[in-house]
């Protein structure tokens, strides 16, 4: 053992009011997996370490149990992952053109949606609208700018686009348009008919990019699964250690009836999104919440866990905002310095956040595509948007989702969320994928919109005082579980009472 690493546990134990002698600092010297003993005491509580002694013989014990409990395989074939969208941008600096091209990149990229649509097929320009005085039914594109009530009872936009910006008018009289208006966001990009008169816009509809009619609803040839997770918050001292235990155990093929156990044997894909650990400094006082105090460990023990999920299946991952790394979007797979035990394993798949991953394609079936985002911007519609608000806000993440497959974008207002201006945004939604999953609000719903299924998973912590100040109302110890051949969900419940709750999201 490096004299360092003996000395980091030394202090470790001391720390903990461990008492040493010269016969126990040869013990330590004898460990033969110094990293593995030192994660062990970081995540053992003060009150459970009276002696050396103790210590030594619970992390023997402990190591066998997890060689009892390695990982497994289960006699079936890999599932195919291909990673369609991962941002990996070197960092640079960044300058007030940069913003510009941001926005310039969105517009353009969401315009090429709104083209298609019949409705906008005679477009103009908003400088060549603002230089005409009669009036004349047009067709626009911008971004919008502002959005104003009027004293009577108007909606006014003003909408921008490379050439200018003008204002639209969306009164009672177009009622579906006057909805719309009043659920607009700043910065989103619509298309606008209506009557133009004299540097204003008379607007009789509004046409979000929105997902087509005619999105096809794919199912798999073969029978197989995928199981959909996130929030674990590895390192909080209210993780919820014993669902956590059971799901790894049902997993494994050695928990519930002799039906649930058959399923795992048919999972091939698992997907994590976001909030793998506790982290450390999210939010003031945290190292209050904290079991596992050091970032490094909380990763280590992560890694520890999911080492016992059977070998064979594919584990995506992506970070959140807990994780560590920077907290502007798109966030960059997790950092290697931090997260090295989670790379090591041979079946993950690091991807940024939000990401695009195509999955159990073959040759005689395109497969399907997965666009992971932990849903950070996702507070920001629920407080904003006055349907959302008023259905349950945060409680109604099925909404959330919704509201931004329609504008195809996954943070359309400046405010929403941090992010990170670019050569091109990379949060346009602009492949419709077959599944949007999130996590972040750690609620679970489960639903479709135009044959996209809507995914928002569970947490595996129970309700802190920081969750309370932000709104949130937990649905803890919740898997989410997909028959790609059917395309039915199944909710499993591994918290509290044995159940399982069934939605269909088709």
């Amino acid at each position: 053992m490096e004299i360092d690493t003996k000395k980091e546990i030394v202090s470790l134990l001391l720390n903990k009011g461990v008492i040493l002698n010269r016969n126990m600092l040869t013990q330590i010297g004898e460990i033969p997996d110094p990293d593995s003993f030192r994660s062990f005491i970081m995540t053992q509580p003060l009150q459970e370490i009276p002696d050396f002694s103790f210590i030594l013989e619970k992390y023997n014990q402990e190591r066998k149990n997890e060689e009892s409990l390695s990982s497994i395989e289960y006699p079936s074939e890999q599932g195919t992952v291909e990673i369609l969208f991962s941002y990996n941008e070197a960092p640079k600096k960044r300058d007030v053109q940069d913003f510009v091209n941001y926005f310039t990149a969105r517009y353009e990229a969401i315009s090429a949606i709104l083209k298609h649509r019949k409705e906008l097929q005679s477009l103009t320009s908003i400088n060549r609208l603002n230089q005409k005085k009669e009036k004349e039914q047009i067709a626009v594109i911008g971004i919008v700018k502002d959005k104003q009530e009027t004293k009577t009872g108007k909606i006014m936009l003003t909408l921008e686009d490379p050439t200018g910006t003008i204002k639209a008018a969306v009164s009672t009289n177009s009622p579906e348009a006057f909805e719309l208006a009043k659920e607009t966001s700043l910065d989103e990009v619509i298309g606008l008919t209506g009557m133009s008169s004299d540097k204003i816009i008379f607007a009789n509809n509004i046409i979000l990019p929105d997902i087509p009619l005619y999105k096809e609803m794919k199912k798999s040839p073969d029978e197989a699964y995928a199981l959909f997770l996130a929030d674990f918050h590895f390192g909080s001292k209210v993780f919820l250690k014993e669902a956590f235990e059971k799901l790894i155990f049902w997993l494994r093929g050695e928990h519930g009836n002799e039906t649930q156990r058959e399923i795992p044997k048919k999972i091939k894909y698992i997907f994590l999104v976001g909030d793998l650990v506790e982290g450390v400094g999210i939010y003031p006082d945290q190292d209050n919440d904290l079991e596992i105090p050091d970032i490094y460990e909380q990763y280590t023990e992560f890694a520890k866990h999911l080492r016992r999920i059977p070998g064979n299946i594919k584990i995506i991952i992506c970070p959140g905002n807990h994780d560590a790394m920077r907290l502007s979007e798109p966030q960059p797979t997790l950092y290697k310095d931090f997260a090295e035990a989670v790379w090591k394993m041979p079946n993950v798949v690091m991807v940024s956040n939000p990401a695009t991953i195509n999955i159990h394609a073959s040759k005689e079936f395109p497969g399907f595509d997965i666009l992971m985002y932990h849903g950070f911007s996702f507070p920001f519609y629920a407080d904003s948007v006055e349907s959302i608000r008023n259905a349950g806000g945060q409680q109604r993440v099925d909404l959330i989702m919704k509201y931004l497959l329609q504008r195809r974008h996954l943070a359309p207002t400046h405010t929403s969320t941090l992010y990170l201006p670019d050569q091109k945004d990379n949060l346009v939604i602009e492949k419709i994928p077959d599944f949007f999953v999130s996590g972040h609000i750690h609620r679970v719903s489960a639903t479709s919109y135009r044959n996209v299924t809507l995914l928002s998973c569970s947490c595996w912590l129970e309700k802190t005082e920081y969750q309370e100040k932000m709104g949130l109302h937990p649905q803890p110890g919740r898997a989410v579980l997909v028959n790609l051949q059917t395309r039915k969900v199944k909710i499993l419940n591994f918290y509290g009472a044995e159940k399982e709750e069934n939605e269909d999201a088709q």
